[in-house]
């Protein structure tokens, strides 16, 4: 946090105003924060963080222009004393790593408490990590996992979320609302899925979901 005021100054970044709004209103009842912009979108972003100046930057991954994870690493080189608190939908452990891979302080789930919330803003502020406990015993657990998995299944967990979809028809827009990601997000997966798994053709990959066993039950009916 910057020496120049005791107070955080903080800028809301989410698609959704009315999360915005509860942010804004739960900040500001904190002691020592205050909101200094909200932006919608990615660009908005990068904008009100060159205008503002803030402290700490709350981020969501699934903006509508471009993925926060990919917006983090420029508003860091424009700004390199700012603290970026991501706060998400998203409980894979592959964003969590990813956030902090590119230069994120913190990480919080949307379903938190409030006072968590209040906390990890606190707690990026002054230079220290945060990450919930639960989360972070999800961490451990998914770096066990993907050690165990890597050797026979290249696709993490949220990529076989994408695939399945993938393979019964929906497009990269549907998979985006029903899996809360962007849209630019759901096509990523998708070009990292088909990379991975040497696919070129939809065919081809509902064929490999096919055997798989990724479309058993009701759900395969609609593909």
């Amino acid at each position: 946090m910057s020496a120049r005021c005791t107070t955080v100054r903080v800028l809301l970044v989410d698609d959704h105003a009315v999360v915005r709004s509860g942010l804004r209103l739960l900040l500001a009842a904190a002691e020592g924060l205050e909101v200094v912009a909200e932006a919608g979108t990615a660009r908005d972003a990068v904008f009100e963080a060159r205008t503002t100046k803030p402290d700490v930057v709350v981020l969501d991954i699934g903006l509508p222009d471009e993925s926060g994870l990919d917006v983090l690493p420029r508003l860091l080189h424009e700004h390199p004393d700012l603290r970026v608190l991501v706060l998400s939908m998203e409980d894979d452990p592959q964003y969590v790593r990813q956030a902090f891979g590119v230069g994120a302080r913190g990480y919080v789930l949307k379903e938190a408490a409030d006072a968590e919330v209040v906390d990890a803003v606190r707690a990026v502020a002054s230079g220290e990590r945060f990450v919930h406990p639960v989360l972070g015993a999800r961490l451990v657990a998914g770096d066990a996992a993907r050690v165990r998995r890597a050797e026979s299944d290249p696709l993490s967990p949220r990529e076989h979320d994408v695939l399945r979809l993938l393979a019964l028809g929906h497009t990269n827009q549907e998979i985006a609302g029903k899996l809360s990601i962007s849209v630019r997000t759901s096509e990523t997966h998708r070009a990292h899925i088909m990379r991975k798994l040497g696919l070129s053709s939809r065919a081809e990959l509902v064929r490999y979901a096919l055997a798989n066993g990724l479309l058993a039950g009701a759900d395969a009916a609609t593909a």
